[in-house]
């Protein structure tokens, strides 16, 4: 059989959806879709151990009940990367470790993570253009403040996290886009309390998609 027939057999079988199947393999739901519908016909070696663990089978039974037509991409493994995963949005109120939309992942070093918790966000909107292009992915450090003038993730209550460049005012902050067709939004201490509005983290690195 081929490994979007195995899939997608388990799946129905067990009463799983999708997201659920994929929660359980530890890989994302876009993923899991593409191998479905055969887009993906190589996948690593490791891709492979965790579809097996998701399907509570050994890496090598699935390997021998999979169709020759199936290419395992095997590479060696890197000891100098770090990955993390890159988000397409955060929420406030659900914690970082709790988002179940990754849409990717990306590699750091081993030396930046030792510096701390990161993980990255997805650019969506046009409001920091030029510099940041909707698509571009950002490297985020988690941190619940920054200096004035850094790039900041900033959670408003009941709104998506936003990418701005974050000044400090002596009553309050000032989150400023990029792009001068957006205004710069102001809150007071008040609302930085009663909102409430927190910063999340720092972007540390930007990574342009073309």
């Amino acid at each position: 059989m081929k490994l979007s027939e195995i899939l997608k057999q388990y799946r129905i079988t067990n009463n799983l959806s999708m997201r659920e199947f994929a929660k359980r393999c530890n890989v994302s739901n876009a993923y899991i879709s593409l191998i479905e519908s055969g887009e993906t016909k190589s996948p690593s070696l490791d891709m492979i151990s965790k579809l097996a663990a998701g399907m509570l089978m050994d890496s090598n039974d699935l390997i021998k009940a999979m169709d020759d037509d199936t290419v395992i991409s095997v590479k060696p493994k890197k000891n100098s990367g770090v990955r993390i995963p890159v988000l397409g949005k955060v929420i406030a109120g659900i914690p970082i470790e709790a988002i179940e939309e990754i849409i990717d992942y990306e590699e750091i070093t081993e030396q930046m993570a030792r510096t701390g918790d990161f993980f990255a966000l997805q650019i969506t909107g046009d409001s920091m253009e030029p510099e940041m292009r909707e698509k571009d992915i950002v490297i985020v450090k988690k941190q619940n403040d920054i200096d004035s003038g850094q790039i900041g993730i900033v959670l408003v209550n009941g709104d998506e996290a936003t990418v701005k460049k974050v000044l400090k005012k002596e009553n309050g902050i000032m989150l400023v886009p990029f792009n001068n067709n957006y205004d710069p939004l102001f809150y007071d201490q008040y609302d930085i309390e009663t909102k409430p509005v927190n910063i999340i983290g720092r972007v540390v690195e930007l990574r342009k998609k073309y």
